[in-house]
């Protein structure tokens, strides 16, 4: 017995699961931009938190320094106290400058560091204010995620059972297509904004461009015997009367 599938067949199988993949298509249009939105979200709280990590590491720093400072003043102050006490002691000129000049060398330590503490305190207050509108952000992003998370989530599971049968419609269909065509079928869908791959030809025209097709390319669609595509658009053609069929089905 001949078990050869005909391309009629071959053709209303494609057109079925162009129906079933539209279907899915408009529910997955449902949930509109809010997908992207939920990944843009997510994208800017991971930048913010990365950002807000950074001021932390440099606040850290800046307190650092600070101690290091404070620490260099009170040695200072300490030498300070040492050489005035060395100071009274000395036995000559010669001695007395060597001290007098560490003395001053340590004065001028302490204001170089405290210039610096003052520079550092201000770079803390300043840091310390971006954290904290860093950190306002995020709860802000965090608070929109959350929210257009449970939007989608909402949508998901009002349309999850459907897309599923649907899913699993397209899966029991695509295995009675054959390899070739699905993967053209795929191809073709995938480039088009759209998502129609296979269209019918109505009043002479391609059902996807719209493009008008010759009289004999019409003629050729109709009698489905074998597989058209649009010379215009690349789509897979089929005819208006076995459009009518397939829908009449479902």
């Amino acid at each position: 017995m001949n078990t050869e599938i005909t391309v009629k067949e071959k053709l209303t199988g494609l057109y079925k699961l162009q129906l079933i993949d539209s279907k899915i298509d408009e529910i997955k249009r449902l949930r509109g931009e809010l997908p992207l939105k939920v990944q843009d979200l997510e994208d800017e709280v991971t930048g913010l938190t990365t950002r807000e990590d950074n001021f932390k590491a440099e606040i850290e720093k800046l307190s650092d320094q600070i101690k290091e400072k404070k620490e260099q003043i009170k040695n200072s102050k300490e030498l300070i106290k040492k050489y005035n006490k060395q100071q009274k002691d000395v036995r000559n000129n010669r001695q007395f400058d060597a001290i007098t000049k560490e003395l001053e060398f340590q004065e001028l330590d302490i204001e170089l560091s405290e210039k610096r503490i003052k520079e550092y305190d201000i770079l803390l207050k300043n840091k310390k204010s971006e954290i904290e509108e860093v950190t306002k952000e995020i709860a802000e992003k965090k608070e929109e995620l959350e929210k257009s998370k449970n939007e989608l989530d909402a949508i998901v599971a009002e349309t999850k059972k459907e897309e599923d049968i649907l899913q699993a419609e397209s899966k029991k269909v695509e295995k009675v297509v054959e390899d070739r065509l699905l993967i053209a079928y795929k191809r073709i869908r995938k480039a088009m904004r759209n998502g129609l791959g296979v269209v019918a030809v109505s009043r002479e025209a391609c059902g996807g461009c719209f493009n008008k097709l010759p009289p004999q390319r019409q003629l050729d669609v109709a009698s489905n015997k074998k597989v058209i595509v649009c010379e215009f658009c690349g789509r897979i053609l089929i005819g208006e009367d076995l459009k009518e069929e397939v829908i009449n089905e479902q």
